[in-house]
């Protein structure tokens, strides 16, 4: 089994980047003249990723006309809003006909990930829904969570009695079976961290996340984007892994 698909959630408005890239979309934020998007999509090639869904909402004619239906060796297609609709609503209509397990990334966040071991922690954990995680202070920012030694996550909110911890990473790992239970279908307006994820845990889903010690950036505010051009040229690519496997 592989993980050969991957959702890139593309499609928010991105007002906080606004003043510092004022005509596109976030993902397409230029980074040594060339988009944040091809720097994701570069780093999952390289792990055997052939498959893009990107689901685009505002300005999505820039990323349509950019990338088209190929993008080096990987196809390419298109989930459009036509209205917005969150992050939850996007990844619902993305994958709606998929039926093998797969990547659903932020458009604006990444995060240095291996693949083969994301996976290998999924299957050990008989998880449906898997996150990768990064430690950080930074919990009114990011979506800090309780973790247990397992690898389970308790809860969607960060342990009070710590001052850092795991927080998302926005590369999550998902079995389209964990998807169906939810009340939420494509179409609706939702979101995935508030709606779609306390969702699933209020029908007793289990989360399970592993934590992952690589470069992390977040270009969705103008002073991390102007930092992003030292991390992503640093990001240490797992040219030499094999596409995962069981």
């Amino acid at each position: 089994m592989s993980v050969t698909t991957a959702i890139i959630l593309a499609g928010g408005l991105g007002t906080r980047l606004r003043k510092a890239v004022p005509d596109l979309p976030k993902p397409m934020a230029p980074i040594n003249n060339r988009p944040f998007l091809e720097y994701q999509m570069d780093y999952w090639i390289a792990q055997g990723v052939n498959h893009f869904i990107l689901s685009v909402g505002y300005l999505k004619d820039v990323i349509i006309n950019h990338f088209g239906t190929n993008y080096k060796d990987a196809t390419i297609e298109y989930a459009e809003e036509f209205e917005p609709l969150g992050t939850g609503g996007g990844l619902l209509m993305a994958s709606k006909s998929l039926t093998e397990p797969f990547l659903a990334i932020n458009g604006d966040t990444f995060i240095e990930v291996n693949l083969d071991e994301l996976w290998n922690f999924h299957i050990q954990k008989k998880s449906k829904w898997t996150f990768s995680l990064f430690k950080t202070d930074q919990f009114s920012r990011y979506m800090g969570m309780d973790v247990d030694q397992n690898g389970e996550i308790l809860s969607l909110k960060p342990n009070k009695s710590q001052d850092s911890g795991l927080a998302n990473g926005g590369v999550y790992l998902i079995d389209p079976k964990a998807l169906p239970s939810l009340d939420y279908k494509a179409g609706h307006s939702v979101s995935l961290e508030s709606d779609l994820l306390s969702d699933y845990i209020s029908k007793d889903g289990r989360l399970f996340g592993k934590e992952f010690k690589g470069r992390f950036i977040d270009i969705g505010i103008p002073s991390d984007y102007h930092q992003a051009e030292k991390i992503v040229t640093q990001w240490k690519v797992p040219h030499a892994l094999k596409p995962n496997s069981e």
